[in-house]
């Protein structure tokens, strides 16, 4: 058997709240310890998950596949970003419980 010995992406994972059928889509701070994230789409049939998808991929700068999220249609999301180091993540995070 041989090993795959490629190195691999770097990834990370953060708790995410969205708040779906929103006026804009943006980044608004943190909710308790997730970032809250809104998105106009309704929460039907995964629209808010793609929605949520879209603005994760252009903020990080990623292909949409690179985000994936788990939560189903709970409004608390975890995701997880491909290609995208802790370090970096927890930046991200930091930026939004510092502005209101």
């Amino acid at each position: 058997m041989t090993r795959d010995l490629r190195p691999r992406a770097a990834s990370a994972t953060v708790d995410i709240w969205v708040q779906p059928g929103a006026s804009r889509q943006r980044v608004v701070g943190m909710y308790g310890d997730a970032v809250k994230v809104a998105v106009a789409a309704p929460a039907e049939k995964g629209a808010a998950n793609r929605a949520l998808e879209k603005l994760l991929a252009k903020e990080f700068g990623l292909a949409a596949n690179a985000v994936v999220i788990a939560g189903g249609g709970s409004r608390r999301k975890r995701v997880s970003l491909q290609g995208v180091s802790p370090e970096r993540l927890r930046a991200w995070v930091a930026r939004w419980k510092t502005e209101r």
